[in-house]
């Protein structure tokens, strides 16, 4: 992996308007300069698989963020899946509780890839956890449609909140499940010349 020499005056820009992105940043001390979300075609392309989803629609959002020289661009995307199945933001509740159904009982994985970019140079990885959810009643569902939590999560379900009460058992990375795992993050964006933990102290 080519890496860059570390540059302080370099300015972050994150690709994603999630919250739970941001916070997770806010973790390791880093808060970017900017945050500009990208609009992209997100649908599945024919035969695509989970992993290769995930990382040509996080590359495809680093390529769709302007960026201006000493910026670097931080974008990341994640999906749940489940065998070849590709699960991503519910439409409606139905759907939402479909995924749930689909889930319940079973192990999935959640794949986190990131891209970032700097100039001409685009870094990636991507993280694959597996997740185990416990046998769902109707009213568990019910339940967890209730609170809105469902709403803009992959899978229909965010770890972090109500939904923790189904994760019996996980391999991976937590922070990944929840968007964005932080080791790899902060290798690229050390890769890219930005001084992530300088700037945490």
């Amino acid at each position: 992996m080519t890496t860059l020499s570390p540059d302080t005056n370099l300015k972050l820009i994150l690709g994603s308007g999630s919250p739970r992105r941001l916070e997770l940043l806010a973790q390791i001390g880093v808060t970017p300069d900017a945050i500009r979300a990208p609009d992209i075609d997100e649908d599945v392309r024919k035969g695509e698989l989970p992993r290769n989803y995930v990382n040509r629609i996080a590359a495809e959002k680093a390529g769709a963020v302007a960026a201006a020289e000493g910026e670097v661009v931080l974008c990341a995307d994640t999906t749940v899946a489940l065998g070849r199945r590709i699960m991503g933001k519910p439409a409606d509740a139905a759907e939402a509780a479909a995924f749930l159904r689909a889930l319940s009982g079973r192990r999935h994985k959640v794949i986190t890839a990131m891209a970032v970019k700097r100039g001409g140079h685009v870094w990636q990885k991507d993280v694959q956890t597996t997740v185990a959810v416990k046998r769902l009643s109707d009213a568990d569902i019910d339940w967890y449609l209730a609170t809105g939590d469902w709403q803009g999560k992959a899978g229909g379900y965010a770890i972090q909140g109500p939904a923790s009460a189904f994760i019996t058992w996980l391999n991976g990375s937590f922070h990944a499940v929840m968007g964005l795992p932080l080791p790899e993050t902060v290798g690229l964006l050390t890769a890219a010349g930005y001084p992530v933990l300088r700037a945490a102290s």
